[in-house]
């Protein structure tokens, strides 16, 4: 059979009584494992084992709040995780900007290309500590999902139309934005407590997302505001180059390891110094010279009026909404508490793109006046 002719048919050993037909996508070559797969309960007991103490054990179908049966294979934080990447709200992080307003260099951060970062930070904290990896990275990849477009802007923006008058990403990511998809407590917990402002997680993965959301953002937003031209290299506090470097890899290396120090001297997830210092250093420079810069608070400003005025927009003729114009909700009545969550849940679900198209489409904008990214 030649490459091209498809898979390749063969009668399997025979397996708890039955035979069964099998194809194999590559003809000839060694794709045997040996053994048969693992159940989900071998897979618990097995990772019991290699857990440390205090890390938290994937246990059946999980705590949800829909209970659901287990999976016969996958642990219940790997179907949170699943679940995560499959969902249409981490797709759209992808159109959602980490710092700059739909940038047009596509080399710039967005939402999903941090969460991504954020990840691969926490991931490799959580592998060394012998912490429960897929929990560990369902929270990173999920913990932005709250976000609105144009950032931190749209908390400000949304808060007004808010019961209690806040919005904040991280608990409205994990109670309204991932509701669906009935991911297990400990998930949403790190998700709704990732940011400092909350409080501590209830897990150590959760604090360790903490941590590798603050090195990854303070690294990387360094590193795109340099690619924009609004700082440079040089202009980084002498005292963070002297703690952790001055280039993105050895800095989140730096600060890495200063968490691998700070769990091998006390067994708790913390950061050492001179690192920590560091970290806050540098955040802070972020803030004074990127984050509020002149011309990023008058952008934001920019965005904060068109994010109120598209919610204002269908708070007052809820129709327009898909979810009410496809009969998927009832029609609230117009510039009533229930037509504002419903708007709110809309648009902070937008990608920066499309708030700015409907900004034109709906509210007249013009093209020119319309919040930038640099």
């Amino acid at each position: 059979m030649t490459a091209d002719q498809g898979p390749v048919a063969f009668l399997a050993p025979e397996v708890a009584g039955e035979v069964s037909e099998v194809r194999e996508a590559h003809p000839g070559v060694n794709a045997g494992t040996g053994s048969q797969v693992a159940s989900r309960e071998e897979r618990e007991s097995e990772l019991d084992a290699l857990l440390a103490p205090g890390a938290t054990r994937p246990d059946g179908a999980g705590v949800r709040a829909r209970p659901e049966p287990p999976d016969p294979h996958r642990l219940s934080f790997e179907r949170d995780l699943d679940r995560v990447k499959h969902s249409s709200p981490w797709r759209r992080l992808a159109g959602k900007c980490q710092v700059f307003i739909a940038p047009e260099d596509d080399h710039l951060r967005t939402r999903m290309t941090h969460a991504v970062e954020v990840a691969q930070v926490a991931t490799g904290i959580a592998r060394a500590a012998r912490l429960c990896v897929p929990l560990t990275e369902a929270i990173a990849l999920a913990h932005d999902c709250g976000h609105g477009p144009a950032g931190h802007a749209s908390e400000t923006a949304f808060s007004p139309y808010m019961p209690g008058g806040t919005y904040d990403h991280a608990v409205y990511g994990a109670d309204v934005t991932l509701a669906g998809l009935n991911l297990c407590v400990e998930t949403l917990d790190g998700v709704r407590n990732h940011s400092w402002r909350r409080p501590a997680p209830t897990t150590p993965e959760g604090e360790v997302v903490a941590w590798a959301d603050r090195i990854a953002y303070v690294c990387h937003d360094f590193a795109d505001a340099c690619r924009a031209g609004i700082v440079s290299p040089s202009d980084l506090p002498e005292g963070v180059r002297a703690a952790v470097g001055s280039r993105q890899a050895q800095q989140v290396g730096a600060f890495i390891n200063a968490v691998f120090e700070a769990i091998d001297q006390t067994g708790r997830v913390g950061m050492t110094e001179p690192a920590a210092s560091a970290l806050q250093e540098f955040r802070d420079f972020n803030f004074e010279r990127i984050y509020l810069r002149p011309a990023a608070v008058r952008q934001a400003e920019k965005a904060i009026g068109l994010l109120r005025g598209l919610i204002d927009f269908f708070v007052d003729v809820p129709a327009r909404l898909p979810w009410v114009a496809e009969a998927k909700f009832e029609a609230p009545v117009a510039g009533s508490p229930e037509a504002a969550a419903l708007a709110v849940r809309y648009v902070s679900g937008m990608t920066d793109r499309f708030a700015l198209g409907l900004g034109v489409e709906l509210l007249g904008w013009r093209p020119e006046e319309l919040p930038r990214g640099v």
